[in-house]
């Protein structure tokens, strides 16, 4: 049997700084690995999720010249949980101005998960030109179908009667029919506790579906104060204008990743994006491979996926011809 990849040895940034990108944004990034490798940027999920030490880690520290950062309005880049021009376009635009004012480099991989493959395939058709090859987990296309598998009754909640019988509980009966602008109203309540009890009440029913065993430690991570008002209240806020993209957009904008080799890596019992989107966009994109983990789920750190992860990223860690075949 193959042996199994693991995330490589932790790593400290070589650079780290705060990059002003207009409209009051300030974004926290850091650079590390090598210098002369590969360049690559990663996308975290969330939105409002913010990066971790250990998403450095799914790239080989001597091949690659690793930039990861914070979205506007989380992690460390400020002001904390800001909406104002915080839309999928600012946050491309901040993509594409980290890669000249920050990494200086002509074209990177781009590597993005959940959230982030939403935020790395519109990256790529906007600057196809910049994207050497795409790895991509956990797709998520902010079509219609994927916004209410999350928040309307029979998605998400069908697998997850009890946990969703508590993200509804706080919501009167009569204001049931639109969840996602009954949080907002709480999210955006003068009242700081009512704001909190909220958020830690929409980040929790995240936390919940991530992972198929949710763990005591990821509901503490999902529903600590700050962390939960950030992913609560910019996730609302993107939910509510379905990214700012068209019902589709991304799966007829394939064609212009047409000439990217790529990798998509999608958990086959995936709850929080269900493979269906995945299976949509390889058909769109035949130059990426599919790779669904039979024993996966959602989260990267989930050993099939992680495992298919970092193959992908080994792969692609030298130069290569366009083709893509034998990846996995």
């Amino acid at each position: 049997m193959t042996e199994r990849r693991t995330l490589y040895p932790p790593i400290e940034p070589r650079r780290s700084g705060m990059l002003e990108v207009g409209d009051g944004h300030r974004l926290y990034w850091e650079q590390c690995g090598n210098p002369d490798g590969k360049p690559v940027v990663f996308l975290h999920g969330g939105p409002g999720g913010g990066a971790s030490p250990d998403h450095r880690r799914q790239f080989d520290p001597e091949r690659y010249n690793i930039l990861v950062f914070d979205q506007r309005g989380c992690g460390r880049s400020t002001p904390h949980a800001s909406l104002h021009a915080n839309t999928t376009w600012h946050l491309v635009d901040d993509i594409e101005r980290l890669r000249t004012e920050i990494a200086d480099i002509d074209k990177w991989q781009v590597f993005g998960g959940s959230w982030g493959s939403t935020l790395a395939l519109a990256y790529a058709q906007t600057y196809p030109e910049r994207v050497t090859e795409l790895v991509l987990r956990g797709i998520f296309l902010f079509d219609q179908y994927e916004v209410d598998w999350l928040y309307k009754d029979g998605g998400a909640a069908a697998v997850f009667p009890d946990k969703w019988e508590e993200f509804i509980g706080p919501i009167p009966e009569h204001e049931r029919g639109d969840l996602v602008a009954a949080y907002q109203r709480r999210l955006a309540a003068q009242d700081p506790d009512v704001q909190l009890s909220a958020a830690k009440a929409w980040s929790k029913w995240e936390g919940e579906t991530v992972t198929l065993l949710p763990s005591p430690h990821t509901i503490e991570e999902f529903t600590e104060p700050q962390r939960a008002i950030a992913i609560a209240r910019i996730e609302n806020h993107y939910m509510r204008a379905g990214g700012w993209l068209d019902e589709g957009q991304l799966l007829r904008g394939a064609d212009k990743l047409r000439g990217i080799p790529g990798v998509i890596v999608q958990g086959r019992h995936d709850m929080c994006t269900p493979p269906r989107a995945a299976w949509a966009l390889h058909r769109a994109w035949p130059e990426a491979e599919l790779n669904i983990v039979p024993d996966g789920g959602h989260l990267y750190s989930e050993p099939g996926v992680l495992d298919a992860l970092i193959r992908a990223t080994d792969h692609f860690a030298v130069d290569r011809s366009r083709e893509v075949s034998g990846i996995m």
